[in-house]
């Protein structure tokens, strides 16, 4: 896959062979089930057909331009959209920069000047809730009739559903919001990840026996699981490992300023300065007060265990 952005006044990214292309068109934070199944849909249609896949994406989320006090957490960072989508088979992952220019493109302008003088759509493929275009007015029905006055074809790609309920970037926030990382991981079809940088802390956690990694991660608008302590996987480069991760206040230590802390089970080396990332497995406990260091101590061994057994029937199951 090939990604690349397209600005105003800018050329075309794609090579002008007369093929033409396959495409769809969102925001697609997450990259979830739903989005998953329309990207498998384009890229099935364009090996049949010949043509190009494309997936035409935006970078900041819209609403960060057009309703700021609005705008949600991000599920995925534009570099981890990118990885993502590198699994997909996608021939280009176009990431168009959205401004307030832009914002006020009508949906046949935006079809006229990016999908189809830009990118030589033939077919577009979107899901079954899409819209784009100045307030979202380029709904399906002003899509189909702008395909047939153009020359191009307009389909639609029904919901995937996690239960009775059809999956969405809003039911996933929301999910994570309230820390039930597992029915996130049901409508991403993956776990929910968060990378960090391990920087020096305190070194209280490996005074009480239970060293940790405090982890930095940078306040660029990625949605971070509520405070609690967590089941998790951290991801290194020397491998994949179980543990639990704490957010948010140490309530047992007067004082203590709120942290990301990650202990890794039965794994002690030094990884300062390391990026880590970390998959969210299911949620374990609240984060409390303790009467002493030594009751914090028993949790932490409870805690440990329960992610040990946590993530070894995750493996099996």
């Amino acid at each position: 896959m090939t990604d690349f952005a397209i600005d105003p006044g800018l050329p075309p990214g794609l090579p002008a062979d007369g093929r033409g292309t396959v495409i769809t068109v969102g925001t697609f934070d997450g990259v979830h089930r739903g989005h998953w199944a329309v990207l498998q849909e384009i890229g099935r249609r364009a090996r049949e057909s010949g043509r190009r896949s494309v997936l035409v994406t935006f970078h900041p989320h819209p609403l960060q331009i057009v309703r700021p006090d609005n705008a949600p957490l991000l599920l995925t960072t534009p570099a981890e959209k990118k990885e993502i989508l590198a699994e997909t088979g996608l021939d280009y992952a176009v990431f168009l920069s959205f401004n307030h220019i832009l914002a006020e493109y009508s949906p046949r302008r935006f079809v006229e000047e990016i999908l189809l003088g830009r990118l030589g759509v033939r077919e577009l493929v979107i899901g079954y809730d899409h819209g784009f275009g100045k307030g979202r007015s380029g709904d399906v029905a002003t899509l189909k009739r702008i395909g047939d006055e153009l020359g191009f074809a307009v389909d639609v790609v029904s919901p995937i559903r996690a239960g009775e309920t059809a999956v969405s970037s809003t039911r996933i926030r929301k999910a994570l919001l309230e820390g039930d990382v597992e029915m996130a991981r049901e409508g991403l079809g993956r776990p929910y990840c968060v990378r960090g940088l391990v920087v020096r802390g305190d070194g209280r956690g490996r005074k009480l026996g239970f060293p940790t990694a405090n982890l930095f991660v940078p306040m660029n608008g990625k949605l971070i699981p509520p405070p609690g302590v967590y089941a998790v996987r951290g991801c290194l480069k020397r491998g994949v490992f179980d543990g639990a991760i704490h957010i948010g206040p140490r309530p047992t230590f007067t004082g203590s300023r709120p942290t990301i802390e990650l202990h890794l089970l039965d794994f002690d080396e030094d990884i300062y300065g390391e990026e880590v990332r970390v998959e969210f497995i299911r949620h374990l406990r609240e984060v409390r007060p303790f009467a002493s260091a030594s009751a914090l101590v028993d949790q932490l061994k409870f805690d440990v265990e329960a992610a040990r057994a946590t993530l070894a029937y995750d493996r099996n199951k």
